[in-house]
């Protein structure tokens, strides 16, 4: 047994000498290369030169901006303060982005301009009618990225909804297990950025407006606000009542989790109710008519084949 052993062991240390000073591929070979030369790996080279593609994309908005800004530019502070909260509502927290976004306004409406124009030359169009169609496409392009923005608030409304539930059985859990409302923010914010990233996100700047000296009310307030859900805003309330009368924060946020999860389930059902109703437009419209040719169509042709070959009956 001990003969086996040992023989196993050198054969098995043959074989990685050999594997060791076997040939590497071009990849293998080029990385050893560039390893006892002392260059960068190709994976950070390549993050380099996209992080110079990034600055150059950077600095080149940072040029355009504040001219394509001024036809889109809002004069009121007031309209200039919903559209930094819409672009909050959508995930876009940044200083500049009202200004990157209003630029960007006049980019896409030049752009749908100049293709207007271009099929208007091709298609040999009038002049009353080319200054029309250019107009449209304009208008068409300048009001382009509000829908664009609608979408994406919608879409992160959905993904803050759907993802309510588990976050608030996820501080049930830290407070049960003794963590203040804070740290259970910051902690459940850490833990379920990898399944729900928005939800998490948002919690997080929770916590860093608390660290920041906010009070957690207006910080959660402030929660409400960004994201916009009548369920947020339920939320933040009932956490602030049971602050202010001193109730548990751990029973509040149970029920408050499973009344979500009863709502969730109820707006599942309902659209599963509406799916029939749906459902009329495809079958009348395209289903219907494929059986009837279907089912009546060989008897429709047997009858005109007969009416054909009787002269008679016709």
């Amino acid at each position: 047994m001990t003969l086996y052993l040992l023989g196993a062991m050198v054969v098995t240390s043959i074989a990685l000498v050999v594997y060791a000073l076997w040939p590497k591929s071009n990849e293998e070979s080029n990385t050893i290369k560039r390893r006892m030369s002392g260059r960068k790996p190709q994976s950070q080279v390549a993050a380099v030169r996209e992080r110079a593609k990034e600055s150059v994309a950077k600095r080149v908005m940072e040029t355009v901006a504040p001219i394509a800004v001024r036809p889109s530019m809002m004069q009121n502070a007031e309209g200039i303060s919903k559209l930094r909260m819409r672009l909050a509502t959508a995930g876009f927290h940044s200083e500049s982005m009202p200004r990157s976004f209003l630029a960007s306004k006049t980019v896409v409406a030049v752009c749908f301009g100049a293709a207007a124009t271009a099929f208007c030359l091709a298609k040999g169009y009038s002049l009353a009618n080319m200054v029309g169609i250019i107009l449209i496409g304009a208008g068409v392009g300048f009001l382009a990225p509000d829908l664009w923005l609608s979408s994406a608030i919608s879409k992160r409304k959905e993904q803050i909804r759907n993802g309510l539930a588990d976050i608030l059985d996820m501080l049930v859990i830290s407070v049960e297990a003794g963590l203040g409302l804070d740290a259970a923010f910051q902690r459940v914010g850490e833990e379920m950025k990898d399944v729900h990233a928005v939800l998490a996100e948002e919690l997080q700047i929770v916590t860093l407006e608390s660290q920041m000296g906010i009070p957690r009310s207006e910080a959660l307030s402030n929660l409400s606000t960004r994201t916009g859900l009548d369920e947020v805003r339920s939320l933040v309330a009932i956490i602030n009542q049971a602050e202010r009368f001193g109730t548990s924060i751990a029973r509040a946020l149970r029920n408050q989790s499973d009344a979500l999860r009863v709502k969730r389930r109820q707006a599942a059902e309902e659209r599963a109710q509406k799916t029939t109703v749906k459902l009329m437009a495809p079958l009348i419209l395209f289903i219907f008519p494929a059986i009837l040719v279907v089912l009546a169509g060989p008897a429709a042709l047997k009858m005109i084949e007969t009416l054909s070959n009787t002269p008679g009956l016709l």
